[in-house]
């Protein structure tokens, strides 16, 4: 999904019913995905084989007495609701600083806005973690990576001045390249696993910490 606004960048500009044909394959592709998930877990081709350093959930019982499913309903969806409005004041405020300190808005977009946005997730992520729920906190950053790559499409179908492909800059491709590296890295890791690390963490991590910060480095330094 990261290669196909690369793809779309490298050709002519056009449009299909005010979208480009890239974000209708975004949207394809999302679709096979789900459908394929589904299909893998309902009739598995393979499945890993088990050794003594395999982990398996184990989450934490819970001791306290939930609310019923409804009222937990509503409250994730008031939570949505303030996450929505969260995200409309920081993109309204990122705009703003980026305009005020003299930054890019690709800087201030890919660096500060990015973070805060992704702050969610990561609480989300430790929280899961911490409770043993492991599938679940990596299936949350996938799956989130995944569904990110879809805002293009929307950003596309909400932008009138054509395809939003060719209103990209450099910076953007860079950092579309980055993605696709750093996935290629962490799949890297999942193939050759290791028992131990540097710091206590796979190559892979390593390799994506330096790789990300590198990133940053650079797009500071270029302002």
């Amino acid at each position: 999904m990261l290669s196909i606004p690369l793809i779309a960048y490298a050709t002519p500009e056009m449009t299909l019913w005010v979208v480009h044909p890239a974000s209708i394959v975004l949207l394809i592709i999302y679709g096979a995905g789900l459908r394929m998930t589904h299909g893998m877990r309902a009739d598995p081709m393979w499945t890993p084989r088990r050794t003594r350093l395999t982990r398996t959930d184990s989450p934490q019982e819970e001791t306290d007495t939930l609310p019923a499913a409804p009222i937990l309903a509503l409250q994730l969806a008031g939570l949505i609701a303030v996450v929505g409005v969260a995200g409309w004041v920081i993109a309204e405020s990122g705009s703003a600083i980026a305009q005020r300190a003299g930054l890019s808005q690709t800087v201030m977009g890919a660096l500060f806005t990015a973070v805060a946005n992704s702050l969610p997730e990561l609480v989300t992520t430790v929280a899961a973690v911490r409770r043993g729920a492991l599938q679940l906190a990596v299936g949350g950053i996938i799956g989130g990576n995944v569904y990110d790559v879809l805002f293009l499409a929307a950003s596309d179908a909400a932008w009138d001045g054509g395809s939003i492909y060719h209103a990209m800059e450099l910076r953007h491709v860079f950092l579309l390249a980055l993605g696709i590296l750093m996935t290629a890295v962490l799949l890297l890791g999942l193939i050759r696993r290791e028992r131990s690390g540097p710091a206590g963490i796979g190559f892979e991590s390593v390799a994506i910490l330096a790789l990300y910060g590198g990133a940053v480095a650079l797009q500071l330094a270029l302002g």
